[in-house]
């Protein structure tokens, strides 16, 4: 059954009006609870390597080290990097953000990496190179990210490490399974919600529609969860 997680009190701490942004940069949204959701159900995290890519204001990698993990957070903005090692510091918690993308860490391994990325289908082809649509725009079938993810991911993963990836059913649930399946990781959907249509789908309905994306009468987008286990 679709659902949305009810926030905890760590969980509260998402809320936007809670964290510090520099403009631009992504407010956590009904997509950052569901993955928090879902983290908070791996249990304790402490002496953990966790890898949040695509970090934003620091919201997952700020509940990842509530939850005892060793944090590094990721993001192509300098703005966003900024202002979760403000957020980091507002907190009391101790987070590495770093301001790159997955190719700087090669070499590197964790037991965790949690990614809220881009996912959105698009007009344009490519994903903006800067802006605040570039937290969001993912080209023309919202895949560009999530197909980059499953190249590299894997192998930023120890032996029987943890993917959580969050995204939206319109970029193809399916095929990021089995992008993840080829890859060799055990890949399934734990979470589910139904949200209405936000401000930036809207925008774009006729274009959305024209693709067959969404029916004519739709008005609710399902979020998932996708949970991969590296063999």
């Amino acid at each position: 059954m679709a659902r949305l997680i009810t926030p905890d009190a760590p969980l509260a701490r998402l809320a936007p009006d809670r964290l510090w942004r520099l403009p631009g940069v992504y407010a956590p949204q009904a997509d950052t609870r569901l993955l928090a959701g879902a983290l908070r159900r791996e249990g304790a995290l402490s002496g953990l390597d966790v890898l949040d890519i695509g970090t934003g204001s620091g919201a997952l990698a700020l509940y990842a080290a509530h939850l005892g993990a060793r944090v590094t957070a990721l993001d192509v903005s300098r703005p966003a990097v900024w202002s979760t090692r403000i957020n980091a510091w507002r907190a009391g918690l101790r987070i590495s953000a770093l301001r790159g993308s997955v190719e700087d860490l090669a070499g590197r391994r964790f037991d965790l990496i949690l990614s809220n990325p881009p996912y959105v289908p698009a007009p344009r082809p490519l994903p903006p190179g800067r802006g605040a649509a570039r937290a969001w725009d993912a080209g023309s079938d919202g895949r560009h990210v999530l197909d980059r993810m499953g190249r590299t991911a894997p192998a930023l993963l120890r032996p029987h490490g943890v993917l959580l990836l969050v995204q939206s059913a319109l970029s193809g649930t399916e095929a990021t399974l089995e992008m993840l399946e080829a890859a060799g990781m055990r890949a399934r959907v734990t979470d589910r919600a139904v949200i209405p249509y936000g401000p930036v789908l809207r925008s774009r309905l006729d274009w959305l529609r024209a693709r067959r994306l969404i029916g004519p009468d739709d008005t609710m987008e399902e979020l998932v969860v996708i949970r991969a286990e590296h063999s």
